[in-house]
């Protein structure tokens, strides 16, 4: 549910594309322990999030702004 939604929200803010933001869908990527997990290339920032507000954060800061969010950052 979260990632349908993440994937829509960069439709709508036209980040996604050729060259652009590419979502994909995968299992744990071997961090099953720690929830829910997302990673960001090319800077290979792995994330932790709750709910939708969480990825609307990430998506702003980071994407939009390339500030990492420190707060859902995992090591």
């Amino acid at each position: 549910e979260v990632h349908a939604y993440a994937k829509k929200r960069i439709k709508e803010l036209g980040l996604n594309g050729a060259g652009k933001v590419r979502m994909n869908k995968s299992g744990c990527l071997d961090r099953c322990d720690e929830g829910p997990v997302l990673v960001v290339y090319p800077e290979g920032v792995w994330y932790t999030y709750v709910d939708t507000s969480d990825v609307d954060e990430i998506i702003e800061k980071h994407i939009q702004g390339g500030e990492i969010v420190e707060r859902l950052r995992l090591p």
